[in-house]
């Protein structure tokens, strides 16, 4: 069997990975202001969507938007402060740039792993493990 052959031969043994070519979009968030009170509409299915636990993308939000806030037992969040969408979507950037996307290869096929105190972003794409700020 001459390269050719094995070159077709193994191209046509992977499996095909899909059409990665497409940004990873993070949902807007649907917000609306109660008094002095911003309530993230969508906050459980935006969580859902980046696949990751819902306090602790809370405690962030609460971190970048210097605010406190809670969960209700809709899974909407509900943060002090009026905020605008656009500064909620950046809040929401910074947490998936943060602890989302893998910072080898973009990809946001990542979860997070605690070892020995650090949270570590473990990539289930590339293998890559790197740390995170908090």
């Amino acid at each position: 069997m001459d390269y050719d052959e094995m070159l077709d031969r193994g191209m046509d043994e992977t499996p095909e990975i899909g059409d990665r070519s497409g940004r990873f979009e993070v949902p807007d968030p649907t917000l609306r202001q109660e008094g002095n009170v911003t309530v993230f509409e969508n906050y459980q299915s935006v969580i859902d969507d980046i696949d990751r636990d819902e306090e602790h993308a809370m405690k962030s939000l609460q971190n970048e938007l210097g605010t406190s806030g809670h969960i209700d037992e809709s899974g909407r969040a509900r943060l002090t402060g009026e905020f605008s969408q656009r500064r909620m979507a950046d809040a929401l950037d910074a947490y998936v740039e943060e602890f989302v996307i893998c910072p080898e290869c973009n990809l946001p096929d990542t979860h997070l792993e605690r070892e020995q105190g650090a949270l570590l972003l473990q990539c289930e794409a590339c293998g890559a493990r790197s740390s995170t700020n908090s």
